[in-house]
């Protein structure tokens, strides 16, 4: 053992013949790291930059963070990195804070090693794609989605979809009109995308045009800006539409009266004299447009006085008849109109597809073809003996609605603030969501969220107990659930 040079103090001998705390006092081996830098941070997006020109993702205290922050320091190169780490700082607080351990040869050979604390202060800066979105002006693409309907349960369905599939994630903007709604992107080929899959997702057709904003005649550059018009059917659920004479017996010889059950990628209709079904694709919708004869703004509340399953072998069949339903029963049921119950005492008789659920004194609702007055041109080709004089849609729960959305401990996203803003007020939003609880396949499509503004255990007691109702258990199995 040696003395220290400066000190004196008992050492172990080394090439500098000096303690450790005296070779600190001459040499600093983090002499050319700077101990605080600047990181920029995008408020808009949450992304922190990474120069020169990237924008990452990173969470505080993770492996990509703490990355961007030791490539900040310029002469972490001169000595060796051994270890790093985040000290806790508030979130708020605008500053992080990593502890580094390093090496290096300091004189003769000595290897010394330092521990110390870098501070970074994130300044906030808007990212590019920020600045287009704030610059509500700037666009390359607009996809303009239009559906020419009195009823937009369709429309609120696809905004589901959407959500769901987050297949607006790349917007800059949304802004929704009388109609439908406006998505902007940056580019065409994002716009393309949106456009893809609306045509995946909903039966519909589209059509675009460019406008030239500007030409460089020298470098031979155009700027171009793109529109895509995208209108989904004018057709809703629970309609009733007339089919042309050619277009039902390509689709098996079905009744040209059919009601709409389902819309999907392809709308799926049903006879509810025979129970044939059949899906019509966007492609044949377009090639022989129909449109329909009654809405859901027109249903009528029946009331089933008796009804009588029909037996396979009393049912029309005749070859090359198209695809039966297997989940619907056709049946003869006797109806009386819920607002003359008590006075008529002649029930009206028609055939439906709903046997499966109906019994007698069930509150059905229903659609008075006769006392329509119905403008189409498949429909006056009709011979009149062949129009039913009650066509049944759905049975009816209850009538204390306001009980019923009441004891919802559910609810639906919107993708923009006034969209939600205008469905809340809605009764057909409010209609929208009764079905999703009466329809667990259309229900499997859609992500449904607690609503945290009510409790869960609810009182019910003014409910009727056969309303279909989404149990907490059903949430939690198979939908999304937001705490």
């Amino acid at each position: 053992r040696s003395l220290c040079c400066e000190c004196g103090l008992l050492i172990e001998p080394n090439p500098a013949n000096m303690c450790v705390g005296c070779l600190r006092t001459h040499v600093d081996i983090t002499e050319g790291i700077p101990k605080q830098a600047t990181i920029q941070f995008c408020k808009g997006c949450e992304r922190y930059l990474q120069p020169p020109s990237e924008w990452i993702h990173a969470a505080l205290e993770s492996r990509e963070l703490l990355s961007l922050c030791l490539k900040k320091l310029k002469g972490l190169n001169r000595v060796k990195l051994v270890d790093a780490g985040f000290i806790w700082t508030e979130p708020h607080s605008k500053r992080l804070k990593v502890k580094l351990t390093v090496h290096a040869e300091v004189i003769g050979g000595t290897v010394l090693e330092q521990v110390f604390v870098v501070e970074y202060i994130v300044n906030h800066q808007m990212c590019e794609d920020c600045h287009r979105t704030e610059a509500k002006d700037y666009w390359r693409a607009c996809v303009q989605v239009r559906q020419r309907a009195t009823n937009k349960k369709t429309f609120y369905y696809l905004e589901q979809l959407i959500l769901k599939h987050k297949a607006h994630e790349h917007t800059l903007g949304i802004k929704p009109i009388h109609e439908g709604l406006d998505f902007y992107y940056a580019n065409e080929a994002a716009a393309r995308k949106m456009v893809d899959f609306l045509m995946t997702v909903m039966p519909c057709q589209y059509q675009h045009s460019k406008r030239l904003i500007s030409h460089d005649c020298h470098s031979n550059l155009y700027n171009y800006k793109f529109t895509f018009c995208v209108e989904i059917v004018p057709l809703s659920k629970d309609s009733v539409v007339c089919l042309s004479r050619k277009l039902a017996q390509q689709l098996g010889g079905i009744n040209p009266i059919c009601l709409v059950y389902r819309i999907t990628n392809a709308v799926h209709l049903i006879d509810f004299l025979s129970g044939q079904i059949a899906e019509v694709s966007s492609t044949v919708y377009w090639r022989n447009n129909f449109n329909s004869i009654c809405d859901p703004k027109q249903l009528t509340e029946y009331i089933v006085m008796d009804i009588e399953p029909i037996k396979y072998k009393d049912r029309k069949i005749f070859p090359g008849q198209g695809t039966i339903s297997n989940k619907h029963i056709i049946a003869d049921a006797w109806l009386v109109k819920a607002s003359e119950l008590g006075i008529n005492d002649n029930p009206t008789h028609t055939r439906t597809h709903l046997g499966h659920i109906l019994k007698p004194g069930d509150s059905v609702l229903g659609y008075a073809l006769k006392d329509s007055n119905i403008n189409d041109t498949n429909f006056d080709k009709l011979n009149e003996d062949s129009i039913p004089d009650i066509i049944l849609v759905k049975k009816f729960y209850g009538h204390n609605k306001a009980a019923r959305r009441k004891a919802r401990v559910w609810k639906l996203k919107h993708i923009t603030d006034e969209v939600a803003s205008m469905s809340t007020e809605n009764n057909e939003y409010n209609e929208f969501l009764d079905e999703l609880e009466e329809d667990p396949e259309m229900r499997q499509n859609i992500n449904i969220f607690r609503d945290v503004q009510k409790h869960i255990p609810v009182d019910t007691s003014e409910i009727d107990p056969s309303i279909p109702q989404i149990t907490l258990e059903e949430m939690l199995d198979d939908l999304v659930i937001e705490d």
